[in-house]
């Protein structure tokens, strides 16, 4: 029976050993693959941000940052693609040799720009035929109503107030408005009471009886 506990006991420790020296063999295949992806189309390089870096055939990679740098763990012997738009694809292969678990490269990628031809597009033949047609038109008296119903003051005016701004718009009104702030920063600012710009703009806008058209 102790025969047995002993026989017991260096089989457990045998394959202690061998599991620790399996699991020290695939710790030396890992390797810590780190870089720079940068733009070297011409002799000014500089970052290729966010560009997609896989390791082929093992469904797992990573993306490099706003200053091109990237970091994975991989194996010895894989193939690592390198691949970001408007750029030609690339692949890295790891050296098998190596003896440290750290390797860095600076991976240099070049443009793939396509130029597509120039289309234009015409709703005629040519200007000669745009042309003829234009001077054949027959402008009927609705036609002309219509348009004049749509170029009147009263509609521009609808339009203008029922469209909403976009984006751009309200962030342009935005930095006019800090501005108008920043630039009277510590003093007082004006009053339009003495401004004879806005005493135009007040009886014009009398004259043209915008405040009538509020209170209707």
């Amino acid at each position: 029976m102790r025969s047995f506990k002993i026989v017991l006991a260096l089989f457990f420790v045998l394959a202690t050993v061998i599991a620790w020296a399996q699991e020290g063999n695939d710790q030396k295949e890992l390797v810590q693959f780190s870089g720079l992806v940068l733009d070297g189309s011409d002799e000014q390089l500089y970052p290729v941000p966010y560009t997609n870096i896989l390791v082929e055939g093992k469904s797992r990679g990573t993306y490099s940052d706003l200053k091109g740098f990237f970091s994975i763990v991989v194996e010895k012997g894989d193939v690592i693609v390198f691949s970001a738009i408007g750029y030609k694809t690339v692949e890295y292969v790891i050296p098998e040799d190596l003896e440290d678990d750290r390797y860095s490269i600076v991976q240099l990628m070049t443009q793939d720009v396509i130029n597509l031809p120039e289309t234009v597009i015409f709703p005629w033949p040519s200007r000669d035929h745009f042309k003829l047609e234009f001077l054949a038109m027959d402008v009927t008296p609705e036609l002309q109503e219509r348009a004049a119903r749509n170029l009147a003051n009263e509609t521009l005016r609808r339009m203008r107030n029922d469209v909403r701004v976009d984006g751009n718009e309200n962030a342009d009104y935005y930095l006019r408005q800090q501005a108008r702030e920043y630039y009277y920063i510590g003093q007082q600012p004006p009053m339009n009471i003495f401004n004879p710009v806005a005493w135009k703009k007040f009886f014009d806008a009398w004259k043209n009886g915008d405040f009538k058209n509020e209170e209707e």
